[in-house]
């Protein structure tokens, strides 16, 4: 019901938004992408003057409806009411499908068209035709934005601003906007950017992208004008977080203040204290590691309690955040720690294992049990066992699949066996309710830009009857309920993820692994938008990671026996088509958190590729291993000796290696003998028999499962930190935790 009365709404609201357009293009209004309370009363009187015949308007127009589009007008001749298509539409950028195929630039222009050919055009969902004949790609896209900055750097142009002032090219962005803004209203329209091309003579040196595009891409609230913070969310400015935001410690105690910030170029960090920049050369007890991107405070003293401010810049701009430190005697009974303790984060910074024998949640830093949830324990809310005793089993035991963290309040787990969600309240470390679910529930996905939980179930072992359901309002954690979706015949789904710059992802993908082609769905209406034909290429999907540098997505082929190599496609996300192949890559692709790196990792032949992401799109290639690892699961850890760089940690699905190498230069190194991993047919969930969790965004441990027992890898130092025993089949593993 839930679902139907939201797509209702949607429909009212289209028709509303069908009607302003109409009618505000009939009277020359400006549209600003929402009506305030006095605008809103002025659009409706000017709709009444029209129905009933005042301004001038005859009389008789006062019972003649116009259909949208058109508008009453008495013929002079005959002295009757007619209706009239309008003249024209008020330039604004607002795209629709029309059921003709056809693209319009708003919803007016749809209606007009409808009316001037006598025919009804109605609005499509489907975005086929947005960008036919279009060959503007990301790639393209990006370059267009340098060479927009680079004719904003012209000496004649930038006496105030030298281009040799890295500080000073922040205002190219603004001297771009203001140059653009002829009629200097603040908003820049399409036939202002459409001016430029003519302007300044510059079709060759755009390729196949032109600056009107930079509305197509980059008007986010869709009113049909680019703003000023529009134009510099464009040229992504950095983003920047720290960790942790409050801390209180004893003296002599050591501290740290961490800030990760990411940003195109990458941006520069530096630290304030209370204002005042900080010189750690003049200090023996401050030191900056990571190029700025931590501050170490050897042995704190009181005079250390302050603010400490992060700022991260680029040539586009400024980001801060503050980072705030209390020296104080029995830091335990501090308001700082008060407050982390109320708000429920004493329980994070901890792994969440799933294994046979319930749930371990564990403190990596001493490698401690806090807490173990058994499988006789009840649900809290129907007293109902975790994990029911089976007729015929001498050992109750659990059975899990796949478990996501949502936003640090609750773990979502799937329970084949059961073929239902279990649902972990995270401040409380107990199981709050059970959701029953399609059968063999396998794979979960968190879509944090709706809050909704995917949810695929395949039925049977067989994969026979596989079915993709949807969890709104994920993060409420009460009295959920599951909407099952009409996608169907998938056997996988990918959905992006996000990040510190991309926090909105609009589409996901499902595809079945025996046909050549994936379908793209809207993540918002769970609406199928089009297929993406692979037949040319002879390509079954297996696996797709993103990159939001050139904006592609890379599809792995699965592997057969017309082709012995799982080749890689590679996919425009503007246009939606099949730009080639990705060389002679093949195996699984995997995405740096930054989006800078492409990493292949080809578990047939221990193949690791190594390729970087230019910000204008190309791709290039940095290095290839030869390894002897039949790679099974690969992450990435954030360097804590260089900013802005990672490791790759990979495990192995039959050898007891884990393999880590650094990625900016491939060197490579092993920590050996970490015991078997759990055989594959005994972990029939996916391919990946020896899954490795990392630690979040500041964290420096990772953990790993052996057979029968656990390891946890410090990434500071690249060892073993310890090994956690009597952990059967602990493969289900989630971070909780603002590291």
């Amino acid at each position: 019901m839930k679902s139907r009365s939201f797509c209702f709404f949607l429909i009212l609201f289209e028709v509303f938004l069908s009607a302003a357009w109409g009618w505000m293009g009939s009277n020359g209004s400006r549209h600003t992408g929402s009506l305030s309370q006095e605008e809103s009363r002025s659009f409706e009187v000017t709709r009444r003057k029209v129905l009933y015949g005042q301004d001038g308007l005859h009389a008789s127009c006062e019972k003649k409806y116009c259909g949208r589009g058109s508008i009453c007008a008495v013929n002079k001749e005959t002295d009757k009411p007619e209706c009239r298509c309008i003249d024209d539409c008020k330039p604004s950028y607002m795209p629709v499908c029309g059921s003709d195929g056809k693209f319009y630039e708003n919803h007016c222009e749809l209606h007009r068209a409808s009316c001037l050919q006598r025919k009804k055009i109605y609005i499509i969902h489907s975005k086929d035709c947005f960008f036919k004949g279009d060959t503007c790609t990301m790639a393209d896209y990006g370059q267009l934005k340098s060479v927009l900055l680079d004719l904003q750097s012209h000496p004649q142009r930038q006496q105030n601003h030298p281009p040799e002032d890295r500080i000073q090219k922040r205002f190219l962005v603004e001297d771009l906007f203001n140059h653009l803004d002829i009629n200097g209203d603040g908003h820049l329209s399409s036939s202002e950017l459409a001016q430029l091309m003519k302007k300044e003579d510059l079709e060759d040196d755009f390729l196949d992208c032109t600056p009107e595009d930079l509305l197509r891409f980059d008007d986010y609230n869709n009113d049909g004008y680019l703003t000023l913070q529009e134009l510099y969310t464009a040229f992504l400015p950095p983003v920047i977080r720290v960790y942790p935001e409050t801390q209180a410690q004893e003296p002599g105690i050591s501290a740290s203040l961490k800030c990760h910030a990411e940003g195109i170029p990458n941006p520069k960090i530096s630290w304030l204290k209370n204002g005042i920049g900080i010189m750690p050369q003049l200090s023996k007890q401050l030191m900056l590691l990571a190029n700025g991107s931590e501050l170490h405070i050897n042995s704190v003293r009181y005079e250390d309690t302050g603010a400490y401010t992060c700022i991260a810049k680029n040539e586009v701009g400024v980001d801060e955040d503050i980072s705030s430190l209390f020296i104080e005697d029995s830091a335990r009974k501090t308001l700082a720690n008060i407050l982390w303790r109320e708000e429920g984060l004493s329980v994070g910074n901890m792994f969440y294992v799933f294994s046979d024998d319930g749930v371990t949640i564990i403190q990596p830093t001493d490698c401690e049990i806090q807490r173990h949830i058994k499988p006789n324990e009840k649900v809290f809310t129907t007293y109902a066992e975790i994990c029911p005793r089976v007729e015929g089993e001498a050992v109750q035991s659990c059975l899990w699949a796949s478990a996501v963290n949502v936003r640090d309040k609750y773990i979502y787990v799937t329970q084949p066996k059961w073929n239902r969600i279990m649902i972990l309240d995270i401040q409380t470390q107990k199981v709050i309710q059970s959701l029953d679910i399609d059968p063999l529930p396998v794979k979960l996905h968190y879509d944090k830009s709706h809050d909704q939980l995917w949810v695929l179930s395949w039925g049977d072992m067989k994969k026979s009857h596989p079915a993709l359901q949807v969890m709104p309002e994920a993060s409420t954690g009460e009295n959920q309920h599951i909407i099952r979706t009409h996608l169907d015949g998938m056997d996988d789904f990918f959905i992006p993820p996000t990040n510190l710059i991309i926090n909105h992802i609009r589409f996901g993908f499902i595809f079945n692994k025996s046909k050549a082609a994936v379908h793209k769905i809207d993540l918002e209406t769970v609406a199928h938008i089009k297929t993406i034909s692979f037949k040319n290429y002879s390509c079954l999907p297996q696996a797709m990671a993103y990159t939001h540098l050139g904006g592609y997505f890379f599809v792995q082929c699965k592997r057969n026996t017309s082709i012995p190599i799982t080749r890689q496609l590679i996919i425009d996300s503007v246009t939606d088509s099949v730009i080639g192949l990705n060389s002679d890559t093949s195996g699984t692709p995997h995405i740096s958190p930054d989006g800078r790196y492409l990493v292949s990792a080809d578990e047939h032949n221990g193949r690791i590729r190594v390729q970087a992401i230019t910000v204008q799109g190309e791709i290039k290639l940095i290095y290839d291993l030869q390894t002897s690892m039949h790679i099974s699961d690969l992450t990435f850890q954030s360097s804590f000796t260089e900013g802005n760089q990672y490791y790759i940690y990979a495990t192995s699905h039959l050898q007891t290696d884990v393999l880590f190498v650094e990625l900016s230069t491939g060197k490579m190194d092993i920590l050996k003998n970490l015991k078997d991993p759990i055989k594959s047919k005994d972990w029939p969930w996916s391919s990946y028999n020896r899954i490795i969790q990392n630690s979040g965004l500041f964290g420096q441990y990772l953990i790993t499962p052996a057979k029968d027992s656990l390891f946890i890898i410090n990434g500071r130092q690249n060892t073993l930190r310890c090994e956690v025993s009597g952990i059967k089949r602990g493969n289900t593993v989630v971070w909780v935790g603002d590291v």
